[in-house]
């Protein structure tokens, strides 16, 4: 059903989302997925940072040279 999940169909897709409410309760997975979607912004600033330093150094080590 996926391309990226291959073998997942809507089933169990649906059986997960279920076991998840139940764990979690309906009233704390939109705290989750915030937390969740906080923590991935993080690492992608994370990571852009990191590139941009990256970037500057081989930068100044071009003009030095």
């Amino acid at each position: 059903m996926l391309a990226f999940i291959p073998g997942v169909g809507m089933s169990e897709l649906l059986i997960v989302l279920l076991i998840i409410m139940v764990l979690f309760g309906a009233k704390k997975i939109p705290d989750l997925m915030k937390g969740i979607g906080s923590g991935i912004k993080e690492f992608k600033k994370a990571a852009a940072d990191i590139d941009e330093s990256d970037s500057k150094k081989d930068g100044k080590n071009e003009l030095s040279s």
